[in-house]
């Protein structure tokens, strides 16, 4: 759902003089608790088909999109915000909403990167998908065939 707002992008420079794209979105959660800004270089944008993202999100895959480097600043609610970090997972922790549940961004320190459910956006994606990850964990049910790469599982970096 998009409010009709178009993102903000700015163009800046990195430490050795290199153009980047600089974009500011907001985001909230579910019943509104939680808003969010996040603020930096649109770098990906993936569905996930892996069982963590499915169970997670309650659908076929998540679609998650990837600022890299990235700043997330909370603009309301965040006392309300919750997490769940799987225990064996290197990476994955589900952060929400304790109110509604709703899905919120996460900041991965690993990766140098913000990760966004492009379901909590009120503004519409800066870039386009790229591809499907970890498509062998593809329910038989989910969706496919729109053309994008197919990865059995994760991108090359």
């Amino acid at each position: 759902m998009s409010n009709g707002r178009m993102p903000y992008a700015a163009s800046i420079s990195d430490r050795l003089g290199n153009p980047m794209s600089q974009t500011t979105l907001k985001g909230s959660c579910l019943c509104g608790a939680v808003m969010y800004e996040v603020t930096g270089e649109p770098k990906r944008f993936f569905h996930c088909h892996c069982s963590r993202c499915r169970k997670a999100s309650g659908t076929g895959h998540a679609s998650n999109l990837f600022f890299q480097p990235g700043a997330l600043k909370w603009s309301r609610g965040e006392e309300q915000i919750r997490s769940f970090k799987v225990p064996e997972a290197k990476r994955f922790t589900n952060i929400f909403c304790g109110t509604c549940g709703g899905r919120l961004p996460r900041q991965v320190k690993e990766i140098d990167a913000i990760v966004i459910p492009c379901g909590s956006l009120d503004d519409d994606a800066p870039i386009k998908p790229q591809a499907r990850i970890f498509h062998e964990s593809r329910a038989s049910w989910s969706c496919t065939g729109d053309g994008l790469s197919v990865y059995r599982e994760g991108p090359p970096l």
